[in-house]
């Protein structure tokens, strides 16, 4: 008693590249899910820069600037 569905094999779906809709990824003027992007991505670089420049110089950022 086995059906037809039972001995097909499930085939795996593909996985998104992105989760925005590709008309969403064009560079725009103004307050854009693009723009938000792009912004997220460097701050995350300029965090983890930062974290980098502490950790090398054993100073902390207002010391480095000379705000201290």
């Amino acid at each position: 008693m086995s059906t037809e569905t039972e001995n097909t094999p499930v085939q795996p779906k593909e996985p998104q590249t992105s989760a925005l809709p590709p008309s969403d990824l064009n560079p725009s003027f103004g307050w854009t899910r693009y723009a938000e992007t792009i912004n997220g991505r460097f701050a995350m670089i300029g965090f983890t820069a930062l974290l980098i420049l502490e950790f090398v110089t054993h100073q902390d950022f207002f010391t480095w600037v000379g705000l201290r």
